[in-house]
């Protein structure tokens, strides 16, 4: 079977836009609910948040690709970034770069994009790796590109790009096609339609030598945010990387086929879904902005370090609960002193307990105090 690009009508993709018209419907009122609730959140406030979102996002299109990122690092480098006032954590290469790529991809959204785009785009990102021939420039080796996984002598071939002597050629037209389907140019295509396409489009060219996943979620973040006149700040790489074998598993079966309704729906869906991520996350920071306010003064050291600890775990917090011997991990202190500080954090309705001896958990209390 031919690979998408070998195909005739390459890359003329069809797909039955009466499918995915709902999808795109919900899309934009989502997108109304997420500016919505970013507004309850205050100016200072609205800076954490949005180094929150994009810490998780570049930490998560990172580990799609099985680089996991050191979250510190990655959190400095964008306070750096964006202007404000870093801490003192240490900023590594890998970390830098993605957060350099993260702020370009936030910052110049509405910009059209360009080959220069993605070149700075790849060196931000892979400008540390010693072993890649082209850093900022497309590929240029003679091998063949392929996706592959298995043994090294019976490898499994997933996918095979066109060769490096077609990608200035494909790339040109691919630029073209992004540029004239944005929302103000000559053939607008849906917000959805036309991310799902640009990042399927991108994987079959698979331009670059390294790095090609993560520049074409970036792609469709720019395009999302195009479409919607603002950066989507959705958790997509977040909500790809919790179901990463599907993923590949889609990519993979619409790299050889130019009939992509399929593909379309479950990116549509995944989109969604990646907005009821933000959606919840926001609804935590200003839950957790609250919870300072209720408590304020009320913790030891040891206390605020544990309950740090945990809104840094998110949403869902410590798998399982919060137990005593995670307190006394954290805070290295006596088992006493542990009962009696999470006693106190009990009674001032900072935490809530469930379960009893050893399987004792405790929760964060995000609803209104009971405790002075």
């Amino acid at each position: 079977m031919p690979w998408n690009w070998q195909i005739p009508d390459w890359p003329e993709f069809r797909y039955d836009a009466s499918k995915i018209a709902p999808l795109e419907e919900k899309f934009l009122l989502s997108s109304g609910e997420i500016l919505g609730a970013v507004l309850h959140v205050s100016p200072t406030e609205r800076e954490q948040l949005r180094i929150d979102l994009l810490s998780d996002e570049a930490m998560k299109t990172s580990a799609i690709e099985g680089e996991m990122l050191d979250r510190r690092s990655v959190q400095s480098s964008l306070r750096r970034q964006l202007g404000l006032s870093p801490d003192s954590y240490p900023a590594k290469p890998r970390e830098q770069g993605v957060a350099e790529m993260m702020v370009d991809v936030y910052s110049n959204y509405a910009e059209v994009l360009t080959h220069e785009t993605l070149f700075r785009w790849h060196r931000m990102l892979l400008s540390h790796d010693r072993n890649l021939d082209s850093i900022g420039a497309y590929r240029r080796h003679e091998d063949a590109m392929q996706i592959v996984s298995g043994r090294y002598d019976r490898p499994t071939i997933h996918f095979e790009a066109p060769p490096s002597a077609r990608i200035p050629d494909e790339m040109n037209h691919f630029v073209d096609w992004f540029n004239t389907t944005s929302p103000e140019a000559e053939q607008p295509l849906p917000a959805l339609t036309r991310a799902g396409l640009s990042h399927l489009y991108f994987e079959s060219i698979h331009p670059f030598e390294d790095g090609n996943g993560r520049l074409g979620r970036a792609l469709a973040e720019k395009s999302l945010a195009q479409n919607i006149g603002q950066p989507s700040l959705i958790a997509l790489a977040f909500t790809i990387e919790r179901e990463g074998k599907l993923y590949y598993d889609e990519l993979e079966r619409h790299q050889k086929t130019l009939d992509v309704t399929t593909w379309l729906e479950w990116f549509a869906e995944t989109v969604l879904s990646a907005q009821h991520v933000t959606l919840e996350r926001v609804g935590f920071f200003i839950a957790k902005a609250h919870f300072y306010d209720r408590h304020r003064g009320q913790f030891n050291e040891r206390q605020a370090k544990v309950i740090e600890r945990i809104f840094r775990e998110g949403p869902d917090g410590f798998k399982g609960g919060l137990s005593a011997e995670n307190y006394l991990a954290i805070t290295r202190t006596s088992r006493a002193t542990a009962t009696r500080d999470l006693q106190e954090l009990v009674e001032r309705g900072a935490l809530s307990r469930t379960g009893v001896r050893r399987y004792t958990r405790y929760w964060l209390n995000l609803g209104q105090s009971s405790g002075g």
